[in-house]
């Protein structure tokens, strides 16, 4: 079933199933496509830097999000971003199982065209020990039954 503007509502919660755990070659892989930095690309390095260990891009992060809120939130016409605000409060390391609780924080239809209107939406994404690894407040496009 897809959602609607009209059939989302403040207080909805979604809640993902689990991502598979992330290996040390996935988040070195991701890092030397997009975020070459010692602390992602080498567990050796890593030791000596803020983070201590290997940990993965707050970018991959995001991206794994963004897959679990494709695979967990059915918004008719898809998740069409129209802001975010992402903090990266701890670290994920190699072996971290991660899922996301997104819980709708505003609705309001849009005053230039009422064939849509704007979802605002806490997204936590956690670890298996229920730690935030990701917060974001973001802003969609939810679009009416009657457009569509």
């Amino acid at each position: 079933m897809k959602l609607y503007f009209e059939d989302i509502s403040v207080g909805m919660t979604f809640e993902s199933d689990k991502y598979p755990p992330l290996s040390a070659t996935q988040i070195v892989e991701f890092a030397s496509d997009f975020d070459p930095q010692p602390f992602h690309l080498d567990p050796l390095e890593a030791k000596e830097t803020f983070f201590g260990g290997l940990a993965a891009s707050g970018w991959h992060t995001a991206a794994i999000t963004m897959r679990l809120m494709v695979q967990t939130i059915p918004v008719a016409g898809g998740l069409v971003g129209a802001g975010a605000d992402v903090t990266w409060p701890a670290a994920v390391r190699p072996g971290d199982v991660l899922r996301i609780v997104v819980t709708v924080e505003s609705v309001r239809r849009s005053s230039s065209n009422p064939s849509r209107g704007f979802v605002g939406a806490l997204i936590e994404t956690l670890n298996q020990d229920d730690v935030v690894v990701q917060r974001s407040r973001v802003r969609m496009l939810a679009f009416s039954k009657e457009q569509n």
